[in-house]
């Protein structure tokens, strides 16, 4: 689960309801405000610019709430979800809007904690296609991988909508090595890239995961392709360099994150599940963005093979466990 700042109680003079009155006289209305995010890098850092200033997001719901009047609570609450999300490393916004002085031709009495009057609440959170790329040459490799795919259905704040069937790929960097099972998951986060990246180096130091050697031989390896769709708005471009030999899984989550996967489009490992799973998508190319079924036709894969099923019973042990 993310973290959260949270904003309480934050009052505003405004005009906003379906009466004439409402409009021209300025009323009181009560904000509270909850943006989840991951604050680890702020709080390891102690450095603001890891995270916001709360001066800055309590100004800009003021400022939503003095543009032009609405007739609903519920307009003005969706507004300021809408802003709060401005933040790119913002996840998800819940908000309430209270409207103590509301002309509703009844009396309301006050409870514990909480004021008195109409209120609407709104979660609104930020929804971006992901594509993630799975591989193992490694160890008992099916295993490996549908226990990575478990892993990643499980993680909150990402839902798994496609996966591809298992190829087996030759290995490519030079580096003598086994051959690959490799997949492809395609789906939708509200996860920034940082913190996605951050979950799946996660669950790869779980099963087993070093970087001692660039390009070589790993238990697995789970890199995120492509966040948002390519050429929209909310396409993520992002730039870094992932690859490199890093001593270790602490190190490995301080990597720079490079978005869309610089070299995914000339990936065969890659491109080829990822067709099976979504050939409808497209991909971001050094020449533009592509269709994807277009791209995988122009592409040698060669060294991609038909791997074996998820939930062959061939992978399964007398025990009933997978081997």
């Amino acid at each position: 689960m993310s973290d959260t700042i949270t904003l309480t109680g934050l009052a505003i003079s405004a005009r906003h309801g379906v009466l004439d009155f409402e409009k021209q006289i300025p009323q009181p209305f009560v904000v509270d405000l909850s943006l989840e995010a991951d604050l680890a890098p702020a709080g390891r850092s102690d450095d603001l610019t890891a995270s916001l200033s709360y001066a800055d997001v309590a100004a800009r719901v003021v400022e939503v709430a003095s543009e032009e009047p609405v007739d609903l609570i519920e307009t003005l609450a969706e507004r300021i979800a809408d802003a709060g999300l401005e933040w790119a490393f913002v996840e998800a916004v819940d908000v309430t809007v209270r409207k103590p002085h509301a002309p509703a031709g009844v009396p309301f009495t006050p409870t514990t904690g909480v004021m008195a009057g109409p209120a609407v609440s709104v979660r609104r959170e930020r929804r971006r296609a992901v594509v993630i790329a799975m591989g193992t040459n490694l160890g008992r490799r099916v295993a490996t991988m549908r226990s990575a795919l478990e892993s990643l259905r499980a993680l909150d704040g990402l839902d798994v909508v496609h996966v591809s069937p298992l190829v087996e790929t030759d290995p490519v960097g030079g580096v003598e090595q086994p051959d690959y099972l490799n997949a492809v998951v395609v789906g939708f986060t509200r996860l920034t890239g940082e913190h996605l990246l951050a979950e799946l180096h996660r669950i790869e130091a779980e099963h087993g995961r070093r970087r001692d050697v660039r390009w070589g031989a790993r238990t697995l390896d789970l890199d995120i392709i492509s966040l948002g769709t390519p050429g929209e708005s909310d396409e993520v471009r992002a730039g870094g360099e992932r690859d490199g030999v890093t001593p270790g899984a602490a190190e490995a989550s301080k990597s720079p994150l490079a978005l869309p996967h610089p070299r995914a489009h000339e990936r065969a490992f890659v491109v080829v599940p990822w067709w099976q799973a979504a050939p409808w998508m497209t991909l971001r190319t050094p020449e533009g963005v592509v269709a994807l079924d277009d791209h995988v036709r122009a592409l040698d894969v060669a060294g991609v093979r038909r791997g074996p099923v998820w939930d062959a019973e061939e992978y399964l042990d007398l025990e009933g466990g997978l081997r």
